[in-house]
């Protein structure tokens, strides 16, 4: 899945440290990610996070997508920061699953906090 994900690949974002349930995905903030305030746009963190959540619902082997997505961003990323999204399954349940993850800066100021849940797929399906 992640040999496949164009968009994550395109921002340079790098997903390590995958175990059952867990992930660690990084991405540097560059110039072309900055909004009109001067700090990361917000949907560039999000997608960070949900390459690492990605990441962790599908470590078990199954197909898994997301069902639900919310975040909380908590401070601002700036240029050339180096972001890294810590994801951890907290539930599975069935076909589902809830995980969070955290985004953190250099020094461990936490950026953003999000939750997802997942859905695994009949079969594999994708669609």
């Amino acid at each position: 899945m992640l040999a496949a994900d164009a968009a994550s690949s395109a921002l340079g974002i790098e997903v390590s440290d995958i175990g059952p349930g867990r992930a660690v995905a990084r991405m540097r903030v560059t110039g072309r990610m900055i909004n009109g305030h001067g700090v990361c746009h917000g949907g560039y963190v999000f997608l960070l996070a949900d390459t690492a959540f990605a990441a962790a619902c599908n470590s078990h082997g199954v197909t898994a997508v997301a069902a639900t997505a919310d975040i909380t961003f908590v401070a601002a990323a700036r240029h050339g920061d180096v972001l890294t999204a810590a994801a951890a399954e907290r539930v599975r349940y069935g076909r589902s699953g809830i995980y969070d993850v955290t985004v953190t800066r250099p020094g461990g100021g936490v950026v953003a906090e999000f939750r997802g849940g997942s859905r695994a797929l009949p079969n594999g399906l994708g669609g």
